[in-house]
């Protein structure tokens, strides 16, 4: 197997191109359940009928896990926004379409939102107050069984030169609340520091949606506390600082 031709460089892990095969090479720090995890996600996902790449193996190369899919030939939606900003109102309400073609999926084996949230606050950095404030707003969250991505970005839509759109990296995919998915993708383009982009992604959201904005809103302490606990290190001052009910409301 050659992989000579990188394709994407992230933390931990390194993806390349084999021919017509794409292949996500972990660095030997990486947890061998959540890479398993991982396949096992996509692999359920590809039941669905969305478009994804299929996952073909998982090995190890030169003792590191290995996940190794279908090469999706393209660019990705954040790259053609970045390339062609006169058309980016375009391309978000591209984008927001796609996720909410995803939300009208189930996938029944996934692991459920809410459960994974609750650990999660259960182990952030938050104190027992704001903990206690947070698993309450979270049970009284209603529940959902919708796919969600659990990091939907432009950056993990691929568009093919045929303009087929196709959805990469499914290691955070749930089941649950599509607002919680939303709240999500505002918060990954605040952490860039994309805040008019931001703006109007949830705005576009909850207009083609019919979501009430408050909704997704009263998700974002929640979704900040759980993506505080494996955020960057320089993210997760600004993600505490939103998963403060108080500081936040």
């Amino acid at each position: 197997m050659k992989t000579e031709q990188i394709l994407a460089v992230r933390k931990h892990k390194t993806v390349y191109r084999d021919g017509d095969r794409a292949v996500k090479l972990f660095d030997t720090c990486y947890s061998k359940a959540d890479i398993l995890s991982e396949a096992l996600n996509l692999a359920r996902i590809e039941e669905t009928g969305l478009p994804v790449p299929h996952v073909h193996e998982v090995t190890k190369l030169d003792g590191r896990w290995a996940i190794i899919t279908d090469f999706i030939e393209g660019y990705t939606l954040q790259s053609l926004m970045e390339a062609q900003p006169v058309r980016r109102d375009e391309y978000l309400a591209q984008f927001v379409d796609i996720q909410l073609s995803m939300h009208r999926k189930t996938c029944p084996l996934l692991q459920k939102l809410k459960d994974k949230m609750s650990r999660k606050i259960d182990e952030s950095e938050l104190d027992a107050t704001c903990r206690y404030e947070l698993h309450a707003r979270l049970n009284a969250m209603p529940k959902h069984n919708k796919v969600c991505h659990g990091d939907f970005h432009p950056s993990n839509v691929m568009i093919t030169p045929q303009g087929q759109a196709y959805i990469l990296d499914w290691s955070h995919a749930t089941q649950g609340n599509a607002s919680a998915d939303a709240a999500r993708t505002y918060l990954r383009f605040c952490l860039s520091g994309e805040h008019e982009t931001a703006d109007g992604y949830l705005k576009r959201f909850c207009r083609q949606s019919n979501t009430a904005r408050q909704y997704v809103e009263a998700w974002m302490p929640i979704v900040a506390a759980s993506q505080s606990v494996k955020g960057l290190p320089e993210e997760r001052d600004f993600l505490l600082s939103w998963a403060n009910i108080a500081d936040y409301e």
